[in-house]
């Protein structure tokens, strides 16, 4: 049986950057399909789970408190990133974020006052109004309602690529197994995250303690066969957004309610109760993505963050509740830890605290310790007030950065470094372009939408210039 339907544009995925490829591809005269793994209710990967995106602008918005400029931007990626990003496709990316806050509202999106708190994001980052979810509604909405199709349970499960041209995607759904041709291509299908076998190749035996925040879905398929057909693969195996979750979420989709937001308030120790990195070193937005990989050098890949009462009602409050007891030996108990070696750590740590300048968790206040192998720089207090509270943390991978490479107009490129005739890539799995390491707050989704409408944009040139295929169904 054959659908006479001629398909410019095929989007392999469903999140973000997908919707924005899939939207502007068909506000260029396209008609795109859009081949969705999950089902309605999961549909849109990691999308579901976040809150803000990160985007430069040079004044003051309605929604953000200041300026953010574009060189600050760049500052901080480079920061987070240790230079370790394609410099010129970041400085583009940056700039072309700059129109994203306006264009992605004009799709339906929708965003709120600036939020204050542990956060300190009020500046840089605008929050979407409802979270994830309603952001991707919204875009599903305008994106239905402009005409692209949209296909649930439709798995990618092989690609017809000659040299640097694709053909037909295999698509597996209820109804059995499809060939769907199209003038052009667009990977957003995510990391390889999900993928334990994939994770372990990179990390080892280790891998096999991460929790994975998002959803089951991403298991880098299309990645694999991208790079098999003789697309550049970028990024290193090990390099991910990891952030450190509650060691009692579930596997998979435990989302962003599980992330941890109180590290500078305390200390954190492993399994023989003795810290390992300095818990002051940077502001939250910058900091807190560092955890992931930490926790993940650690025996048994856990860790214990370590509070008094003072601190209880600082932060973001977790989906659960932290341990509590009314002495530091008795928290070790409740851990499964040494409790005279838990107390010892405690008693150096506050007998190192320096430092009396009011305590303020959004700039770096200079209160530290003095005299330890591993000083706490900043946010420095005592910790001696009961009772005392403790979260179990292990590593929370968001995405991974290995993917495909890509240029500044999103078409991916070859094993000889020329760009395919009619691939695009956006979002996740080719978020290793601009994010080598590390991660700043909001930046995934900075990569999704930029991307994704750039990719649109140029898959709807490319289909120009492609004869009209075919779809079949087996």
């Amino acid at each position: 049986m054959k659908d006479q339907s001629d398909w410019d544009v095929l989007v392999a995925g469903g999140g973000n950057a997908a919707l924005c490829a899939a939207i502007a591809a068909r506000r260029a005269g396209c008609r795109v399909l859009v081949v969705e793994k999950a089902d309605t209710f999961n549909r849109g990967g990691n999308t579901r789970h976040t809150r803000n995106m990160r985007c430069a602008h040079d004044s003051a918005t309605d929604t953000l408190t200041g300026p953010y400029t574009a060189a600050e931007f760049e500052e901080d990626l480079l920061r987070v990133t240790g230079g370790n990003t394609d410099l010129a496709l970041s400085r583009m990316m940056i700039e072309r974020s700059k129109d994203m806050l306006g264009w992605i509202q004009e799709q339906g999106v929708r965003f709120q006052p600036s939020l204050g708190g542990t956060l300190s994001l009020g500046r840089t980052n605008s929050f979407f109004l409802g979270g994830g979810r309603s952001m991707l509604n919204a875009l599903y909405r305008t994106a239905t309602q402009l005409g692209v199709e949209i296909r649930y349970e439709h798995e990618v499960t092989g690609l017809e690529i000659e040299g640097s041209h694709f053909r037909a995607a295999h698509i597996r759904h209820a109804g059995g197994e499809s060939r769907i041709a199209a003038k052009a291509f667009i990977a957003a299908s995510g990391g390889l995250q999900a993928d334990f076998d994939w994770l372990e190749q990179g990390w080892g035996e280790r891998a096999r303690n991460f929790l994975i925040r998002g959803t089951p879905n991403n298991t880098g398929t299309v990645t694999r066969m991208l790079i098999d057909a003789g697309v550049q693969q970028i990024g290193d195996p090990t390099q991910c957004h990891a952030v450190a979750i509650d060691a009692r979420a579930p596997r998979y989709d435990g989302g962003i309610i599980t992330r941890l937001d109180c590290v500078v308030f305390g200390i954190v120790v492993n399994r023989k109760a003795r810290r390992f990195y300095d818990e002051g070193e940077d502001i939250w937005p910058k900091r807190y993505a560092i955890w992931g990989r930490l926790v993940a050098e650690q025996p048994e890949q856990i860790a214990y963050i370590v509070f008094d009462a003072p601190n209880l009602t600082r932060f973001m409050p977790s989906l659960y509740p932290p341990i509590k007891a009314d002495t530091i030996a008795e928290l070790a108990e409740k851990l499964d830890l040494d409790p005279a070696a838990l107390e010892a750590t405690v008693t150096e740590f506050n007998a190192a605290v320096v430092g009396d300048r009011p305590f303020d968790h959004t700039e770096l206040d200079g209160n530290r310790t003095q005299g330890l192998e591993i000083d706490k720089t900043n946010w420095a207090q005592r910790i001696e007030t009961p009772p005392y509270y403790a979260f179990p943390v292990r590593p929370g991978i968001t995405f991974t950065y290995l993917g495909v490479k890509v240029d500044d107009h999103a078409r991916m490129l070859m094993a000889d470094a020329t760009p395919a005739s009619n691939m695009c890539a956006a979002g996740e799995i080719m978020a290793g372009n601009v994010l080598g390491q590390g991660y700043a707050a909001g930046i995934g989704m900075t990569i999704g939408a930029v991307f994704g409408r750039l990719a649109g944009e140029e898959a709807a040139r490319m289909a120009r210039r492609t004869a009209a295929p075919q779809e079949e169904t087996a």
